[in-house]
């Protein structure tokens, strides 16, 4: 109403200005610009948002061009000849070409070898879906073992946070692998442990268990630990974890144990005492002495895992990562950053949330995140003095996300308090 008051108000004054015999109190033009739904093309300046001016845009398609046909001509000639064979070497009137009709014939033709999918027209990295092989591995182990260090190095990118803190892996993480007509899908879990009673710690919280449940639905488990702690500092709870998951054979899945972190050993003739102590257990078909990081051992460890592949679908794109994985590896990178400048328990009480997710129209990414922290004092901590400490972890993820990615990222971290 207020508006309606005014416009009546504005109206009045230019009747008023314009009456003869009166001085007018504002020049009409300015009037024009307070409530004419038009843009102001007085002035010299640029035009306004409300107009559009296709020339300042460069719009593909505007020109009409001329239809042409979308099939192969070389293709079209060989099934003309196929087709009509008497016209070879002929001439026709066009009165005659017009009686022919052709056109269904052809069509008819051209579709029937659309549908065809010959092994000739596969293309590179492709293998037609009767002759793909597939693998599901599970990894586990104590916390610190080397797992996400091994599954980056298996996939050939990160995928995963890597850091020297325990705990790093907080939930499953997936990798992909694809060579040939096989294709291995990692699953990283959370570590394990188990107390004297043989079952898993209270404490651990719900996703950790969720890793102990999935077990049984990888087709071969890896089992693997830090055999160069387990010289200089044996733990008993990692000891109870390799027993316990070597006991009992399972029919239905393979299990291996892969003793990590190999190089930081100085006498070699160690790792046979290791290797020992654990060849009583019936449920380890195979013993692997590997380096997750340097990548000592680990061809080897590829090839078994090829080999035990069965003819079965790919589940997953070997071309492509989805935007599912994408997303999750925006929160690996920005998490084992957090891991490397945030110390004591700091990182381990952020929440950590994946906010915004877009793709911008010149092809860069657009990700926002958020760190929640429980306490002002650990937000204070987090932020550093002048956002340095925010500010260098963001660089860092920003740099690895683009290297990944292979694309231009725009990431934006906000700190905020529960």
């Amino acid at each position: 109403m207020k508006a309606f008051r005014s416009l009546r108000i504005l109206i009045s004054i230019s009747r008023t200005a314009t009456a003869p015999g009166c001085k007018p109190h504002l020049p009409h033009t300015s009037l024009r610009r307070f409530y004419s739904a038009q843009p102001n093309l007085d002035g010299d300046g640029p035009i306004g948002d409300s107009v559009f001016d296709s020339s300042q845009y460069s719009i593909p398609g505007t020109q009409e061009k001329q239809k042409q046909p979308n099939w192969d001509k070389g293709y079209r000639e060989r099934v003309e000849r196929e087709l009509f064979p008497e016209d070879k070497g002929k001439s026709k009137s066009p009165e005659e070409e017009e009686s022919v009709d052709r056109s269904r014939i052809l069509a008819k033709a051209l579709l029937e070898a659309a549908l065809e999918s010959p092994d000739d027209e596969l293309g590179e990295g492709e293998v037609r879906e009767e002759d793909q092989k597939s693998l599901n591995v599970g990894i586990i182990g104590p916390p610190n073992a080397g797992k996400s260090s091994l599954t980056n190095f298996m996939v050939g990118t990160k995928v995963a946070a890597a850091s020297r803190k325990t705990n790093t892996t907080t939930h499953e993480v997936l990798g992909v692998l694809t060579k040939g007509d096989t294709q291995v899908c990692f699953f990283d879990t959370p570590g394990l442990m188990l107390k004297k009673s043989g079952y898993g710690y209270k404490d651990i919280k719900a996703r950790v268990q969720n890793a102990w449940t999935s077990l049984d639905l990888f087709d071969v488990l890896i089992v693997m630990f830090d055999v160069h702690r387990h010289l200089t500092c044996p733990d008993s709870r990692v000891v109870r974890l390799i027993t316990y998951m070597g006991e009992e054979a399972n029919p239905k899945q393979k299990r291996i144990l892969c003793m990590n972190k190999v190089d930081l050993v100085e006498k070699k003739k160690d790792l046979l005492k290791v290797a020992e102590e654990f060849q009583n257990l019936p449920a380890y078909e195979r013993y692997f002495m590997i380096s997750g990081l340097k990548g000592s051992g680990v061809m080897d460890l590829s090839q078994y895992l090829m080999d035990q592949a069965v003819k079965k679908p790919w589940e997953e794109d070997p071309f492509t990562m989805s935007e599912e994985v994408m997303k999750n590896i925006s929160l690996e990178v920005v998490r084992e950053r957090l891991l490397d400048h945030v110390h004591q328990e700091v990182p381990y009480g952020v929440e950590h949330r994946l906010v915004d997710w877009r793709e911008q129209r010149d092809g860069s990414l657009r990700i926002e995140q958020h760190l929640i922290t429980p306490k002002l004092s650990q937000r204070k901590i987090l932020v550093g003095k002048g956002g340095a400490k925010i500010g260098r972890i963001g660089i860092e993820a920003n740099e690895e996300l683009r290297r990944i990615m292979n694309r231009k990222v725009h990431l934006i971290l906000k700190v905020l308090l529960k």
